[in-house]
């Protein structure tokens, strides 16, 4: 006899799984209580690595229905989500996603449905690194500096890589600059590659 099971999964301990299980229920599933797997994790995590989830997996039996409200609910990402349908097809389990209208991720309209959605996501970071590229190129055309503005000015660097080979130490630098000792370690770095860069090497026979 099929089993219906829900999987409910919330980010922060403040928030509660409640309203899923009830949209659930409204969407004309019926879910007994101890069938329902709730579990406060972030959604970074993926499905694979929640100990909620792998539970759940266990209890999964074929000809069973897992229900869930959103695809998020399921995996981080696109690619997260259709791994994670394709380990339960595999158990013969039906996946139910009440956001895409309650289709079945694992039949054929499900699985199109996914297609069409990993396509839309791939598009959409090929538009987004495609304008980063171009902003990028943008701002160097213009003179800018990509990436984030230095702590230090130049006279501060001065000042550091002066101070350093006098024989002040990395920590007492940073405390008083009220930077990172990395960030000291870098001004050090980058004023000795200058310095490199600048000799006047022979030219040999």
């Amino acid at each position: 006899m099929s089993r219906t099971f829900a999987y409910c999964r919330v980010s922060t301990s403040d928030q509660t799984p409640e309203n899923q299980v009830r949209e659930i229920e409204a969407a004309g599933f019926w879910v007994e209580r101890h069938r329902i797997v709730a579990e406060t994790v972030s959604g970074g995590i993926p499905a694979s690595a929640r100990s909620g989830f792998a539970k759940l997996l266990d209890r999964l039996e074929p000809g069973d229905v897992l229900v869930v409200t959103k695809l998020d609910r399921l995996g981080r990402n696109v690619i997260d989500v259709r791994q994670t349908v394709e380990a339960v097809a595999q158990r013969g389990v039906r996946v139910h996603c009440l956001a895409l209208g309650g289709v079945d991720l694992t039949a054929p309209a499900g699985k199109m449905t996914m297609s069409v959605i990993g396509a839309v996501a791939e598009f959409e970071r090929d538009l987004l690194i495609e304008r980063t590229q171009a902003g990028l190129a943008r701002a160097r055309a213009e003179g800018k500096q990509p990436g984030r503005p230095s702590r230090l000015s130049k006279i501060q660097k001065q000042q550091i890589v002066a101070r350093l080979a006098a024989g002040s130490s990395i920590y007492g630098l940073a405390k008083e600059f009220g930077v990172d000792r990395r960030v000291i370690q870098r001004a050090r770095a980058v004023a000795y590659s200058e310095q490199q860069s600048s000799v006047v090497r022979p030219i040999s026979d």
